[in-house]
């Protein structure tokens, strides 16, 4: 199971720590379950003869929330720690849908990457207004995973074999990381490849689901170097996306295949060279015939870590160089209201996006009770949507052509001091100042047949600096009670497809806005912490102030709605998470989140949106699960989630019902490191509403899904 820092205490457990059955709730047509019914059979009722893997104690220290190790006892905000082995036995089928374990955690919509459609990936955490577009940064390794152009998240490039851990940190107070990290940060780490060893997995479910992936590391006699190979391939025809399909409706089928290349080089005793690439293809379906889209990147990275040492030198530091290019395409189209006939509204045909940036970090131990962490970062990212719009019946094609898109470039310079103030209490200060760059944005139309253009836009360069202060102090009251306090700023710039794509979801067209403004949140919280890592409860209460917030404003009823900022949004909560270890090869774990997420001020035509919820925020985010380490090495894990009511548009009209799930996971180990394993995502087959694009149209998320494998490690 997940566990939730910080702890009182400075010690976590590894290796037991992750409860993973899940609730997806949604009713769709039935499948047959009977080979996974009999593959969970024979989990269960395996010899049980072995007793559990003893629990292994280890300092938790985290990384994201300012760059550098840091224990968790000494953390000022929540951070939200997956172990490797709460990734590989979650019940949940994609990484994302594993990490809203978390009830922060939540994608733009309630479906999971499993169905939904790229541009609606985008993370949220705390309900701080959520969109297709990011408000949190997503990272491997260091590496943005955002999209270049979107801001959205392909959660199918994450190499999930080769994972040590992930961490979410909630709010604003990962500031170190600069834009797009306005309302938190998460990020995945991979294990660094070491020994010699083979992982090999392979998955089949009902809707002829079948997936299959491999990491397999040379290590020289030396240990000096050692490279691994990761690869993966996935299939499934997929489920329904909307409640009662129609005859033009069909499942929302994916395909993905990644190759993945790390190889790893100690150049000293002090210093190693860590190099990754990766290739990458998926092809989706949308729910209609002719909806579909298709992604393709090519990755490279290169890293350096140093551990020089020495007393008050630098202690640790890193430097990172990456690149990637990538394209995207997307088809749109307009169904009518009995389902029978859908209509082309446009065709982006290619979205060619580039990113590439570095970052170095240096970490100055001065003595035992202070550390100061500095660095700088760059990001340069180029992207232009190209596609086809206004469809013509007579003509029986696309009568308008559109190139859209230009540059952005963000420099950032960082620097953190922790130290201990007294001897039961801790402060850290950090700052951050990053200039950001628009640059060649334009939007140029034509008639493709005759080569007329209908608009020519250039648009003015643009260019800011933002500043993000934090200031953090902890008070360890107790040996089981730790009180904590976190202020702080963040800043977002709009993506690229914000500034400059209109684009059109059913009968509502949202049009760009070139002149958009960064936002801004100024946040703070305030925790307590109680119990140790055996029985605890985590208490925190957080207010954010979200200026020049951007959102999907209607302008014209019902159905035309354009990016606007809207002066102030307000964010106010509470979170409770509580842990228990029960037995020793039982543990308990509930997450609580209450956003109450509204526009304050909307400003100019958003004026009407004063007092409303922002779309897609829930109030009410409830999660619980279970870990039990069976006798016979069988593992059984079980996740709920619940959200109450959300509305799926900007004036409050389209209520989204309640919705609950649950899955539950078996897995048993055997001889020879195999393993074979079960799992059922929303098990009571619930039906879980994610979008009300028309009037009696009801979309919704995947029904039961049943799946089951066997792993091997060598």
């Amino acid at each position: 199971m997940k566990s939730k820092q910080p702890h009182p205490t400075g010690s976590e457990k590894v290796g037991t720590d992750r409860w993973a059955v899940r609730f997806d709730v949604r009713r769709a047509q039935r499948s047959r379950p009977t080979p996974i019914i009999v593959l969970l059979s024979l989990v269960v009722l395996s010899p049980l003869l072995a007793e559990p893997p003893p629990v292994i104690e280890l300092p938790p220290m985290v990384v994201t929330a300012s760059r550098a190790p840091q224990a968790a006892a000494t953390l000022p905000v929540t951070v939200d720690v997956f172990t490797a082995d709460d990734l590989r036995n979650s019940p949940a089928a994609t990484i994302d849908d594993t990490l809203r374990e978390s009830a922060a955690f939540s994608l733009f919509r309630r479906s999971s990457s499993l169905t939904a459609n790229p541009t609606a990936q985008g993370v949220s955490l705390r309900g701080l207004g959520p969109s297709g577009a990011s408000r949190s940064l997503v990272l491997l390794d260091g590496v943005p995973l955002n999209d270049p152009f979107g801001g959205w998240i392909a959660w199918t490039k994450v190499p999930k074999l080769s994972l040590d851990h992930a961490e979410i940190v909630r709010g604003g107070g990962s500031t170190a990381w600069g834009n797009a990290a306005l309302g938190g940060t998460v990020q995945l780490f991979t294990a660094p490849p070491a020994s010699t060893q083979a992982k090999i997995e392979a998955t089949a479910g009902d809707r002829d689901t079948l997936g299959g992936e491999t990491a397999a590391t040379y290590a020289s006699a030396s240990g000096k170097s050692a490279v691994r190979v990761d690869a993966a391939a996935f299939h499934t025809d997929g489920a329904d996306l909307v409640e009662n399909p129609g005859p033009i409706d069909r499942p929302a089928d994916l395909d993905y295949q990644r190759a993945q290349a790390t190889f790893l080089a100690a150049l000293s005793p002090t210093t190693t060279l860590i190099i990754d690439t990766r290739a990458y293809a998926e092809d989706r379906g949308n729910g209609t015939p002719l909806q579909r889209n298709a992604s393709h990147e090519a990755f490279l990275s290169a890293k350096l870590l140093g551990e020089p040492g020495g007393a008050d030198g630098v202690s640790a530091w890193s430097a990172v160089l990456y690149g990637q290019t990538q394209s995207f395409s997307s088809f749109f189209s307009s169904v009518n209201l009995a389902r029978t006939a859908e209509t082309p509204a446009s065709n982006q045909y290619d979205v060619p996006a580039n990113a590439a940036g570095g970052a170095f970090t240096a970490t100055w131990a001065h003595d035992p009770d202070a550390t100061t962490t500095a660095g700088a970062d760059a990001r340069w990212v180029s992207g232009e949507t190209r596609e086809d719009y206004l469809w013509s019946v007579p003509l029986n094609q696309f009568t308008r052509r559109r190139y859209a898109g230009g540059d952005q470039t963000f420099l950032g310079v960082f620097a953190t001091h922790e130290r201990a103030l007294a001897p039961d209490w801790r402060g850290s200060l950090g700052a951050r100042l990053d200039h950001w760059q628009n640059t060649d944005g334009h939007r140029h139309e034509f008639a493709p047949s005759t080569g007329i253009v209908t608009r020519d836009d250039h648009y003015a360069d643009q260019d800011g600096y933002a500043f993000s202060p934090n200031a953090d102090l902890v008070w360890q009251a107790a040996p089981a009670i730790r009180a904590r306090t976190s202020v702080y700023e963040a800043f977002r710039v709009p993506t690229l497809n914000e500034y400059y794509r209109p684009f059109r979801v059913g009968p509502v067209t949202t049009d760009a806005n070139p002149a958009l403004k960064p936002e801004k949140l100024t946040g703070g919280e305030l925790g307590v912490d109680l119990g140790n890592p055996h029985a605890g409860l985590t208490l925190t209460a957080f207010a954010n102030a979200i200026r020049d917030a951007v959102a999907n404003v209607t302008v014209v009823p019902p159905n035309t709605r354009q990016r606007q900022n809207l002066d102030l949004v307000r964010v106010l909560g509470f979170e409770a998470g509580a842990h228990w270890q029960a037995l020793p090869t039982l543990r308990l774990e509930a997450d609580y989140l209450l956003s109450d997420a509204r526009v304050i001020d909307g400003g100019g035509a958003a004026s009407a949106l004063d007092g409303k919820r922002l779309a897609q925020v829930p109030r009410h985010t409830l999660t619980a699960g279970l870990r039990w380490s069976a006798p016979g090495k069988v593992e059984v894990t079980a996740n709920l989630r619940w959200v109450s009511a959300q509305y799926d548009d900007d004036a409050n009209t389209l209520r989204l019902a309640p919705a609950t799930t649950v899955d539950i996971g078996v897995s048993r180990k055997f001889a020879r490191g195999w393993e074979i394993f079960a799992a059922i995502d929303n098990l009571f087959d619930a039906t879980v509403e994610t979008g009300l694009p028309s009037p009696g149209v009801v979309n919704i998320a995947p029904p039961r899904t049943l799946r089951g494998g066997v792993r091997w490690t060598w």
